[in-house]
């Protein structure tokens, strides 16, 4: 691909979006995409368009196109991607889906995959690449991350990039800062390409404040956006807010959209977890948006749909201004109750589980079989990022035994 001219997000979005939706015979091959974590929050997909932005305008100039990693219909879960995208000069509409990817093909040997904010597929994408020959090379061209590797990256992968810091963002603005430099300037795209690489740094270290979460890695990756906005109208608090407030702003949705805005799953051990991040806390959800039964009903219909062995749901809440986590695991079945029972007699004191409304929600299933408890975790700078490893570890174990 020739060098392209100074573009904007939107049309660089453009024009992915036909190079995905053209013919078979009259796609590149391979094409090469760039895509989140299928929790697909704000950080996985800004960080895969800005990414595959800068890719695209780097020699060899091959076009990256970023997929988010989610159906169509679920960007209407997340209001806080618009107030992002606004200052960008873009829409949801602008934004390649799942549900853009060819029903035709391609096949996994004439795709590439860049990965960032996770680095072991999962979903979509590993149902994808089950599809691959054995004997096929790994797809799998790069990464950059900002959670534990797994070692799915082949070590030959560039970029290679794993650094603990709270937003990935911040990885990848630092990856491609090379390239951001060397383009000719320009005021407008400059600061579309800002907006977009700030909004999710400011939501993932608490506008820098977040003690836990901030590190070096945000505070460039901030100082280097900041110095790329042209023109007046920015307070960074003010942005801070506005997405924080969007992004709380849960009252209009039904419980199973609750569960699923922000989730991952997990196959390790012979067992599925699914885990959902919520942004306000369990008494909101069983007073403000529903009730406690129509709550557990509907984690049960989700766990069900999902094929869950243990489903978890981690709350974010800042009630009279103190951040506060709360934590509820519901396992299924036998060996999914031995493994819930294994990370808790491990992990109880490291997150510093205390019963949660005097065990409100705890209780026994007989249909299903099931053990369910709620807690405060007072250890709160163990997030999903922590957490979740926990969870697979006793996964894993459970399945040598």
């Amino acid at each position: 691909m020739a060098s392209p001219a100074r573009i904007s997000l939107k049309t660089f979005l453009s024009t992915a979006r036909k190079s995905l939706a053209a013919p078979s015979a009259q796609r590149p091959s391979p094409l090469t995409f760039v895509i989140g974590n299928e929790s697909a929050d704000l950080d996985s997909i800004c960080s895969a368009v800005l990414l595959a932005y800068f890719r695209t305008h780097t020699p060899p100039h091959t076009l990256h196109i970023p997929l988010s990693n989610l159906p169509r219909a679920d960007l209407a879960l997340r209001p806080e991607l618009t107030a992002i995208l606004r200052p960008a000069g873009l829409s949801p509409d602008d934004f390649l889906t799942l549900s853009d990817f060819p029903k035709d093909g391609p096949r996994p040997d004439q795709t590439q995959w860049l990965l960032v904010d996770h680095n072991a597929p999962t979903g979509f994408l590993a149902n994808y690449l089950t599809t691959a020959s054995p004997s096929e090379s790994s797809p799998i061209i790069g990464c950059i991350d900002h959670h534990d590797d797994e070692g799915v990256v082949p070590a030959s992968s560039d970029p290679r990039v794993f650094a603990k810091c709270g937003s990935c963002m911040s990885l990848v603005l630092d990856h491609v800062k090379p390239a951001w430099v060397a383009l000719p300037p320009s005021r407008e795209i400059d600061s579309q390409l800002s907006y977009l690489a700030l909004g999710p740094i400011l939501i993932d270290t608490t506008n820098l404040a977040s003690k836990d979460k901030t590190t070096e890695w945000d505070v460039r990756a901030v100082a280097l956006a900041e110095a790329n906005l042209q023109g007046g109208g920015y307070d960074r608090t003010g942005y801070f807010d506005a997405i924080s407030e969007l992004k709380e702003d849960i009252s209009g949705l039904s419980f199973r959209d609750v569960l699923r805005k922000d989730y991952k799953r997990w196959a390790d051990g012979g067992l599925v977890l699914g885990m959902s991040s919520v942004v306000q806390g369990i008494e909101y959800l069983t007073t403000e948006l529903g009730d406690r039964d129509g709550f557990l009903e509907a984690l049960k219909s989700w766990s069900k749909e999902q094929g869950l062995d243990i489903a978890a749901v981690m709350t974010v809440s800042r009630p009279r201004g103190v951040f506060t986590r709360e934590l509820l695991v519901w396992a299924f079945g036998e060996q999914g109750i031995r493994v819930a029972k294994q990370f808790v007699d491990k992990n109880k004191e490291a997150l510093g589980l205390e019963a949660w409304g005097k065990g409100g929600l705890d209780g026994e299933d007989g249909e299903q079989g099931g053990w369910r408890v709620c807690w405060t975790q007072r250890r709160v700078e163990s997030s999903r990022k922590q957490v979740a490893p926990m969870l697979r570890e006793a996964m894993q174990d459970a399945s040598k035994l």
